[in-house]
């Protein structure tokens, strides 16, 4: 938004900008490449950070898998039952006399 702003008008205009807690005074000519570079910075390292997020995310799950670490109120994993199984199950059951 900013850069956008700072396009827009002529580049000998002065500006303020805050740098290191000092709000120090600038051109437009001075300002815009340098919130530019910024930008770009920001982008790569938010790359970055998605990148080394999701490859700690696997590691975790891959950690979890060879320990067999489950988290309460998660699901296992069911097999399917067959037939027999289903059988046997239905015919469980306690008999109150």
């Amino acid at each position: 938004l900013v850069i956008e702003t700072l396009r827009a008008v002529e580049a000998a205009r002065r500006c303020y900008r805050m740098v290191g807690g000092v709000l120090v005074e600038r051109t437009v000519k001075e300002v815009l490449p340098a919130l530019e570079s910024n930008k770009e910075q920001i982008g790569r390292l938010l790359e970055t950070l998605t990148q080394q997020l999701q490859a700690k995310g696997r590691e975790l799950s891959d950690f979890r898998e060879l320990h067999n670490i489950r988290v309460v109120g998660e699901e296992e994993p069911r097999a399917p039952r067959d037939a027999a199984d289903a059988a046997k199950a239905a015919a469980a059951g306690v008999l109150v006399s």
